[in-house]
């Protein structure tokens, strides 16, 4: 048997990492900025985080959730603590798209409606509704389609009112800041233009915080920039570490039923475990707080960099803008100068999505490699 070939792959197979260094079976050390997809959050096999996940692994790594697991309820009161959101409930699960399938899926159960609002260059997902609300039709299959979305313009105000006042629609899906579509933003007026007309039209808002969220943007979660409060949040990437686990934050105003939502390995005693080492780390070395700092170092740093036409996002998710396609820059980064980074939709953009504890010296190194390669 082979792997189903569905990755183009750079000629690098990791074996070690530690904090944002990773050796490849040669024995060649990379500095990861990019963390898998903004997936780690603290740093490659962080002690805490290993030490979390060993001892749990010597009690117990998994049982379903038709018993008791006070680790989730353990999860659940430090996350609402951590993140400002105590009025909502936490119903866990194991990837973004399955996060996105269940905000979706509660927002339609809620509203007993079917339309989904969702915007240009959005990214939500691989499977089901949240492929459909994928702004990306080569990997939308004919079973997907049979959803029904509409795709507006971020900032479109006159197009959005129009929209939502067909009272044909369950929810509305955005990213605070689009991730795999480029790290466009709505303006805070428009996420809360948005947020109003959801209340007046009971049209759930789901805020799609899967890779902006857990301290990535310099808050929190993203919208948290914008003053808003959705309906439903849903989070992953970051909130593991590299464990599989992923979730939604459902306000306090939708009521729970036996069998609404389900899950087997959703919330297993592991996930937990990672989750709540992750939660922990990010508050004792104040990491959020170092992501808005370090955010801003890094945009003076870019803005020294004349071949550097824009720089977008927030806090350490922030792209990068050429004038140029960056497919050759990005292999450079990798191949010369050992650095991985991340590319996007938009074609001209380098993506820097490093974990959270980076210093100002990796930064420096970063752009010291960067203006190597555009050489």
């Amino acid at each position: 048997m082979k792997l189903f070939d569905v990755y183009p792959l750079y000629d690098v197979t990791p074996v070690k990492a530690k904090g944002i260094e990773v050796w490849d079976d040669k024995g060649e050390k990379y500095l990861d900025f990019y963390g898998g997809h903004a997936v780690i959050s603290i740093g490659h096999t962080h002690p805490h985080y290993v030490k979390r996940i060993k001892e749990q692994l010597d009690k117990m790594a998994f049982y379903s959730n038709s018993v008791q697991n006070p680790l989730q309820t353990a999860l659940a009161q430090k996350l609402g603590k951590m993140s400002g959101c105590e009025d909502y409930d936490l119903f866990m699960c194991n990837s973004g798209a399955e996060a996105n399938e269940n905000a979706l899926k509660l927002a339609s159960f809620h509203t007993g409606k079917a339309k989904i609002i969702a915007f240009t260059n959005s990214f939500h997902g691989r499977t089901s509704a949240a492929v459909a609300a994928t702004d990306n039709p080569s990997i939308n299959a004919p079973i997907n389609k049979q959803q029904e979305v509409t795709f507006l313009a971020l900032n479109d105000f006159n197009a959005f009112e129009k929209a939502i006042k067909s009272d044909d629609y369950c929810a509305v899906i955005l990213e605070a800041i689009q991730g795999v579509g480029g790290l466009d933003e709505p303006t805070t007026e428009f996420f809360q233009f948005i947020s109003k007309k959801c209340k007046e039209n009971n049209v759930v808002l789901i805020a799609d915080e899967v890779q902006s969220g857990y301290g990535r943007s310099g808050k929190f979660f993203a919208f948290q920039h914008h003053g808003i409060q959705p309906g439903i949040i849903s989070i992953a990437k970051g909130m593991g570490n590299g464990f599989p686990v992923g979730g939604i934050l459902i306000h306090e105003s939708f009521k729970p039923s036996y069998g609404l939502l389900g899950t087997t390995f959703g919330g297993n005693h592991l996930a937990c475990a990672a989750s709540l080492a992750v939660l922990e780390v990010l508050e004792d070395e104040n990491l959020i707080k170092n992501a808005a700092e370090l955010g801003s170092y890094f945009k003076e740093k870019a803005a020294e960099v004349p071949e550097i036409k824009n720089i977008k996002g927030k806090g350490l998710m922030i792209g990068l803008e050429f004038d140029f396609e960056v497919a050759a820059l990005r292999k450079k980064m990798i191949v010369e100068q050992h650095m991985f980074t991340g590319s996007a939709k938009n074609k001209h953009l380098l993506r820097f999505l490093p974990a959270l504890n980076i210093t100002k010296s990796n930064i420096d190194l970063f752009f010291e490699a960067l203006k190597k390669a555009l050489k």
